[in-house]
């Protein structure tokens, strides 16, 4: 019976830590972290996807969430030559779904896009490098929407992003530990009343 508590408290908190720590664990839009690199997927087309700062941070990168407003200036280096052929309309809307970084695309379909938008640049194609520069005056929660028409195929790519301006918390990982100190915790009061 001692065994058995053990070893499903100690597979409930590896299965915690394995999730927490998988790539795109979070699961929440279309740029992920991958070697260090973080890359938005538009459909089958990647490309990798840097956030600067420039006047306040220099050259520190970001995939999302910026710690404050600002100039901002969104880059995206093709890792698809169908990227660089196609031409890419990139939409920055506030995020008004009530979702936080758990919003898709799909999310905003009944959403007033023209009304939440606070930066929009038209489809154009760039063969090199894409870059978009907008100011936030104002902290929040918002949605990069990033649509693409492949020439070989029928229809539109897009990808979305939530992302935070102005955020300089310390995320989930609080929450997370507490849970992992919680079971580990029964897990210390499940040995002591076995062993008695």
């Amino acid at each position: 019976m001692k065994h058995t508590v053990r070893s499903a408290l100690a597979a409930a908190v590896l299965g915690c830590l394995l999730a927490a720590l998988a790539p795109g664990a979070a699961g929440h839009g279309g740029v992920v972290r991958e070697d260090d690199l973080c890359v938005i997927k538009v459909g089958y087309l990647e490309a990798h996807f840097k956030i600067f700062l420039p006047r306040s941070r220099g050259h520190r990168e970001y995939c999302e969430d910026l710690p404050e407003a600002g100039e901002t200036v969104f880059v995206m280096e093709y890792l698809h030559e169908g990227l660089a052929q196609s031409p890419v309309d990139f939409r920055i809307v506030r995020n008004d779904t009530g979702l936080g970084r758990f919003t898709r695309s799909e999310d905003l379909t009944d959403l007033d896009l023209e009304r939440l938008t606070v930066f929009h640049q038209d489809a154009e194609v760039d063969p090199d490098v894409f870059t978009a520069v907008h100011t936030f005056d104002v902290p929040g929660e918002y949605i990069g929407i990033v649509t693409t028409w492949p020439a070989s195929v029928d229809g539109a790519y897009t990808a979305v992003f939530p992302f935070r301006v102005g955020f300089t918390g310390v995320g989930y990982w609080p929450w997370f530990a507490a849970f992992v100190l919680f079971l580990l915790g029964n897990l210390w009061l499940a040995r002591g009343r076995l062993s008695q």
